[in-house]
């Protein structure tokens, strides 16, 4: 596939990956004047400094470049002498601050190898969560993922990690860890394992590339109803996927209504976000985007809603970009109650391009609206029912993971009381009829 063909969309926080995206070397949109030391530059760490100016002279969604003189820029920029490519990818962070985009940024090449490893939504290793158990200090597996080679070689939750290819774990980091346990599919692994009343043994291992688990979901019997809980961490690529197979399994069980859990949820990419809306909204919009030059795309829900059942939304200040577009949709469109705190407030879109040496940039390119045309930038959505959680259930909650989307998570507890009432396609009757009650009365479920 030609590589300039891969672009896509993307919406994302700083510091999550995004859609991938590759374009030629170097653009055909240089002024003239550039154009007879394009050749010298082509092997030169002016190469890329060249091509991040061009896709920003090009894409980026302010025309006035933050009121700076974007060609300028670039003479500064070509005028250098580079001895190395450091010194070039230093260079274009500090052009790109001038922008005074936090989103618009440059990554060296490792930093792009993890932004598109964490969107395309699989790793290469043998598909395990760990992490360091305070009580004992071993390196203990949380999770062996579904289809993965520790799951199939029978590694279980609670064993811990003694060795890994011959090299002892004791006083190893988990990141140090994961370096050692990722690696190219098809390369081999030895872990030496301990687990409770059996001696220390070998697990012999071949990496593969896995699907990340970004989709979690149970049924939840809640007094005489049966609730879906979902909770989405990530609009990653397999994220649409695994979401449909999550509604359609807890449909087949016959839930009366549905959770949807955005908390903690930092976007991702844009087309995710519009599939996933579309799985609970047959008709209506649900986002708009507008381009530098005022151009507007309009994505709508077209039919294929595989659920009709009631449904809450939960979200926090960590809910961003991705989330706030499914979030906004939802809300706008009376198809659900929202329950939480304040959202982050991202409403701008990037494109991810990869350069010619591996390096890769980020580029903002259009703003987005709801339905209802809010800008929620800096903002956030407001939820339907605010209902913030203290210092103290905040902690308690990171601490204790399994009480999210319990009766002990007190957001959770607050949305099981939504789907019980008969207003929950109604957000702004079911908001009037929460500021309605007795302080007594809505706090009851505010303490953990």
């Amino acid at each position: 596939m030609n590589r300039s063909a891969k672009r896509h969309s993307l919406l994302q926080l700083a510091f999550l990956s995004g859609a991938i995206a590759s374009t030629a070397t170097l653009s055909a949109f240089a002024p003239v004047w550039c154009r007879s030391v394009r050749a010298a530059l082509q092997d030169s760490p002016k190469a890329v400094i060249d091509n991040v100016w061009q896709l920003v002279n090009r894409e980026y969604v302010d025309g006035s470049f933050n009121k700076q003189d974007w060609l300028a820029v670039r003479q500064s920029l070509l005028s250098k002498d580079y001895t190395n490519r450091e010194e070039a990818y230093t260079a274009i962070r500090q052009a790109l601050e001038k922008l005074g985009d936090p989103y618009t940024r440059f990554m060296d090449p490792k930093q792009y190898e993890a932004l598109t490893s964490q969107t395309s939504g699989e790793v290469s290793g043998i598909g395990v969560r760990m992490a360091l158990n305070e009580q004992t200090q071993k390196l203990t597996i949380i999770e062996a993922i579904e289809n993965s080679p520790a799951l199939k070689a029978g590694i279980k939750p609670g064993d811990y990690i003694l060795a890994i290819d011959g090299k002892p774990t004791s006083q190893m980091k988990v990141e140090d860890a994961s370096k050692l346990i990722r690696g190219r599919a098809g390369t081999k692994l030895t872990l030496r394992l301990g687990r409770e009343g059996q001696n220390p043994f070998d697990v012999n291992l071949t990496r593969a590339s896995i699907e990340v688990p970004t989709v979690r979901y149970n049924l939840r019997q809640e007094g005489d109803r049966r609730i879906g809980y979902i909770r989405l961490r990530e609009f990653s690529a397999h994220a649409s996927t695994q979401m449909r197979r999550a509604i359609r399994d807890l449909n087949a069980k016959q839930v009366d209504g549905f959770v949807l859990d955005l908390r903690g949820n930092p976007g991702g990419l844009l087309q995710s976000s519009i599939e996933i809306a579309r799985m609970w909204m047959d008709n209506g919009a649900i986002v708009k985007t507008v381009d530098r030059v005022g151009g507007s795309d309009e994505m709508k829900a077209n039919h294929t809603a595989i659920t009709k059942r009631p449904l809450a939304i939960l979200v926090d200040g960590n809910s961003a970009s991705a989330s706030e577009i499914l979030t906004g949709a939802l809300k706008d469109n009376n198809r659900a109650v929202v329950v939480g705190s304040q959202t982050f407030g991202k409403a701008l879109v990037q494109s991810v391009h990869e350069l010619a040496d591996g390096s890769g940039v980020a580029v903002t390119i259009a703003h987005y609206y709801t339905p209802k045309g809010t800008d929620i930038n800096h903002k956030g959505i407001a939820p339907d029912i605010k209902l913030d959680l203290s210092d103290a259930q905040k902690r308690q909650l990171a601490e204790n993971p399994d009480l999210q989307g319990t009766q002990s998570d007190p957001q959770y507890a607050r949305a099981l009381a939504v789907l019980s009432s008969k207003n929950f396609a109604q957000p702004t009757q079911q908001n009037q009829q929460s500021r309605q009650q007795p302080m007594s009365n809505r706090a009851v479920d505010l303490k953990l």
